[in-house]
């Protein structure tokens, strides 16, 4: 058995450039995704790599937790932990992570995934 057949596999996700650089500089710390199969695997200790152009940024997955909306999710999640400035309004985060995903992705389930840089 290897050493790495009890870890999760490494993943990239491509990320806009204003929200690399918000978890490049600790701001942002929960990612936000709709529950795609492929983003329902992602687990607790994961490497995960937030790309941006060709910048690169590993994290690791602390914590991922499921919401039936957005709304819901930021009930329970820190606002500015999602988006920076933007969440000193969750009405215009939740309308900008709207803009993103709309309404019949977001009824696959909201994802917030709970994250830190490992390096750059």
């Amino acid at each position: 058995m290897s050493e790495h057949e009890n870890t999760p596999a490494q993943r990239e996700l491509h990320i806009r450039k204003p929200y690399f650089d918000l978890i490049a500089s600790g701001v942002k710390t929960v990612e936000v995704r709709v529950g795609y199969a492929s983003m329902r695997k992602i687990r607790t200790g994961q490497d995960l790599d937030f790309v941006s152009g060709d910048e690169r940024l590993r994290t690791q997955v602390v914590r991922v937790s499921e919401y039936a909306s957005f709304k819901e999710m930021l009930k329970h999640e820190d606002p500015i932990a999602i988006g920076g400035h933007l969440g000193n309004n969750t009405e215009e985060l939740a309308a900008v992570i709207r803009s993103i995903y709309p309404p019949e992705k977001e009824r696959l389930g909201v994802l917030a995934i709970e994250i830190e840089v490992v390096s750059r």
